[in-house]
C-alpha cells in the first residue's frame, strides 16, 4: 500500500473513535486480505494505543479459496473450521471490537470455476459472525482498504492513490474534522428515517427500466441508520462509510420484478445485470447476463436465502454516488444508492414491539431468518420510490435521486 503512512493512522483513529470506539482492556479482532497488512498495522497500532487487551488480525488469501474451489471434494465445500468459529464466540463472550476490511483485490477471481461449486464455498463470511454481527454481540465495523489490486479492478490501472484520493471524500477525511462530520452525517440520517418512520407506511414501491416491486412493511415499521448499540450498551456505526436509512421489511409481501443498477460481488464472481422476479415474496426467477447459477445457489443455501431481509433508501446526495464510480465492493456500491438484501432481516429495523420474540415468533410475523445477507444495488435516477399508505394513497420518495419528502 502506498499510502502516506500519516494518513493510515489518521484513517484508523477515525475507525476507533467513530466507527468502534476501543476502551481499555478490549479485544479486538480485524478481519482481512494479504494486501490489507499496512491498513490492518495501522489499526493495530491505533487500537493499542487505546489499551486494548489484544489485537488479532485474521488474513484471508482468496487464491487458496481458489483452489478450494478446483480441487477439494464438492461435500466438503459448505464446511467451515470450528476454530475460525470459535474465535468469533470467544470476541462474543467479551463483547469486543470486530472490524472488516473490505476492498477484495480479485473481484472476478472465481471467473471460469464451476459456478455452483463456487456457491457453495461462502469463505471468507461465516455464520458465527454473521450472528455476532446481527445480534450486536460485539461493536463491529465494516471499512473499505485500498490496494493496487482493487484499483486495477476499477479503473484498469493498478493506480491506488487515485482509488485513496476518490475514498478519502467518501470517508469524510479530506474534512477538516472527519469525527464532527461523521456526526452530523448520521444525525442527519436518523433524522430522515424518523420522517419516513411518521409516514406509516405499508409498502414501498420501486417502478424503473426493469423495475416494478412492491415490498410489504412490518406493522409500525421501522426506519434506521448505522448508528447501533451493542447488547452491552456501546454505541457504535457499522458501516464506514454509511449513507443510508433502512428498515426490515415483511418477507411475505413481496411481489414483482427488480433489476441491479450495479453490478455484484458475489462468492468471487461478478453478477452483471441481475434481474430477480418474486411471488408472495419468494425469489421465483433469477436472470442475469453472468453469474445466474452463482446466485441461485446463494439463494438455495437455506429457506430464507430467496426472501427479502433488507430495504435501504439513499439519495443523490451520497458522496459515493457523486464519485460517479463503481467500486466492484458492496460497502461501498450499496452506500451509492438505494439497495435491498436477500436473506437475514436485520434486528435494527425490526420495530421496537417485536424485538423480544423468539426466532421462530419472528419468522411468523414476517421478519425473514437465513444464514446469508446479500446487498445488491436497485436504485438510480432512472428509478423512482413510492411510499403507499394503509389507505391505499400513494407519497413519492425519491425520485431523481432526490428526496420528495
Amino acid at each position: 500500500m502506498t499510502i502516506p503512512p500519516a494518513e493510515l493512522a489518521g484513517y484508523a483513529d477515525v475507525v476507533f473513535d467513530i466507527a468502534v470506539p476501543v476502551d481499555r482492556d478490549d479485544r479486538v479482532l480485524i478481519n482481512a486480505e494479504i494486501e490489507h497488512a499496512p491498513l490492518a498495522r495501522a489499526l493495530a497500532e491505533a487500537a493499542y494505543a487505546r489499551g486494548a487487551r489484544y489485537v488479532d488480525i485474521w488474513y484471508f488469501d482468496p487464491y487458496a479459496r481458489r483452489s478450494r474451489v478446483q480441487h477439494a471434494d464438492e461435500a466438503t465445500l459448505g464446511e467451515v473450521p470450528s476454530w475460525l468459529d470459535a474465535r468469533n464466540e470467544e470476541l462474543a463472550r467479551h463483547c469486543g471490537v470486530l472490524v472488516n476490511i473490505r476492498g477484495t483485490a480479485t473481484p472476478d477471481l472465481l471467473v471460469g470455476q464451476d459456478p455452483v461449486r463456487a456457491g457453495l464455498d461462502r469463505m471468507p463470511y461465516l455464520t458465527s459472525r454473521q450472528r455476532l454481527q446481527l445480534g450486536n454481540l460485539v461493536r463491529w465495523a465494516i471499512v473499505p482498504g485500498p490496494t493496487a489490486e482493487w484499483a486495477q479492478a476499477i479503473f484498469g490501472v493498478p493506480d491506488e492513490a487515485r482509488l485513496w484520493q476518490h475514498l478519502r471524500p467518501i470517508l469524510r477525511l479530506d474534512q477538516p474534522d472527519p469525527r464532527a462530520a461523521w456526526e452530523r452525517r448520521i444525525a442527519e440520517l436518523l433524522r430522515r428515517a424518523e420522517v419516513l418512520e411518521d409516514l406509516r407506511l405499508d409498502a414501498v414501491r420501486f417502478e424503473g427500466p426493469g423495475t416494478d416491486l412492491t415490498i410489504g412493511l412490518l406493522p409500525d415499521a421501522h426506519w434506521t441508520a448505522a448508528r447501533l448499540e451493542s447488547v452491552k450498551g456501546h454505541v457504535f456505526q457499522c458501516n464506514l462509510p454509511t449513507e443510508e436509512v433502512f428498515t426490515t421489511p415483511d418477507h411475505r409481501r413481496v411481489d414483482g420484478t427488480v433489476r441491479s443498477t450495479r453490478p455484484l460481488i458475489l462468492n468471487g464472481t461478478v453478477i452483471r445485470d441481475l434481474e430477480l422476479t418474486f411471488t408472495a415474496g419468494v425469489v421465483t426467477e433469477v436472470r442475469a447476463s453472468s453469474g445466474a447459477d452463482v446466485v441461485r445457489t446463494h439463494q438455495a443455501t437455506d429457506a430464507g436465502a430467496a426472501r427479502l431481509g433488507e430495504l435501504a433508501l439513499v439519495d443523490g446526495s451520497s458522496p459515493v454516488g457523486r464519485s460517479g464510480i463503481t467500486y466492484l465492493e458492496t460497502l461501498l456500491d450499496e452506500n451509492a444508492t438505494c439497495h435491498l438484501a436477500w436473506g437475514a432481516g436485520l434486528p435494527p429495523g425490526v420495530p421496537a414491539h417485536l424485538r423480544a420474540r423468539e426466532a421462530a415468533d419472528l419468522d411468523a410475523a414476517g421478519v425473514n431468518r437465513s444464514r446469508v445477507h446479500v446487498d445488491f444495488m436497485v436504485g438510480g435516477p432512472d428509478v423512482t420510490v413510492t411510499g403507499v399508505g394503509h389507505d391505499g394513497g400513494a407519497v413519492e420518495l425519491l425520485r431523481d435521486d432526490e428526496w420528495q419528502v
